[in-house]
């Protein structure tokens, strides 16, 4: 009958490990959440610099070179 007593060691360690992975999973998801709204904060900055950009070229003068012309 020892079968018993470590079968039911097996099981005690199971469901810490499962506790264990499932304080790990939640870490993970809340760091996930933190990056993802960082990354699409970081994609928002970069097309209003990509706009503005656009606009500060849209407001060059446009040169016309002349053909045959010296440079």
């Amino acid at each position: 009958m020892s079968r018993l007593p470590d079968l039911a060691e097996r099981i005690d360690r199971l469901v810490l490990r499962h506790e264990e992975l499932a304080r790990t999973n939640a870490l993970l998801n809340e760091q996930l959440q933190g990056v993802t709204a960082e990354r699409d904060s970081l994609k928002s900055r970069l097309a209003a610099a990509r706009a503005r950009i656009d606009a500060l070229l849209d407001r060059l003068p446009i040169e016309k070179a002349s053909p045959g012309a010296a440079e």
